[in-house]
């Protein structure tokens, strides 16, 4: 089955092994939100390409483990989205978290997802709702 996720890698070295089953399960939870989607692309990149997509778009300037773009033109045609990935950042977050590197990347790209479908991160409680989100759809 083809789902409308698409990965894309600034770095061959940031190469998902299998991106079959992420995108099966960022399609369900897209599905089960509520949100039909219509296409979203990951863009896997480094540090310094993300540094510079935050201080260009967003005028931030430090480090950022994801950056989402919500792309939609209207409400009823469907999600449609960007989403940046620090690799660099994944990889120091799954060491500070003792996780695995690919888990950690899952749970990352389900939280760009996650806030294309309306969720926020900017609030203890909203923080904890969004966890909440991608154990779920993590555990799938």
């Amino acid at each position: 089955m083809q789902y409308p996720v698409y990965f894309h890698y600034t770095n061959p070295a940031y190469r998902m092994p299998s991106s079959y089953d992420i995108k099966r399960v960022v399609s369900f939870m897209f599905e089960q939100e509520g949100y039909p989607l219509s296409r979203i692309d990951y863009i896997l990149c480094s540090d310094d390409y993300l540094l510079q997509i935050n201080q260009t778009h967003l005028n931030h300037n430090y480090y950022t483990d994801i950056i989402t773009f919500d792309l939609s033109d209207s409400k009823g045609s469907g999600v449609v989205g960007e989403v940046y990935i620090s690799c660099d950042r994944v990889r120091e977050n799954a060491k500070i978290f003792t996780t695995s590197y690919l888990n950690e990347l899952k749970r990352v790209i389900l939280h760009g997802a996650l806030h294309l479908c309306g969720y926020k991160d900017k609030t203890k409680t909203k923080q904890a709702e969004m966890r909440e989100k991608e154990q779920f759809y993590l555990d799938i």
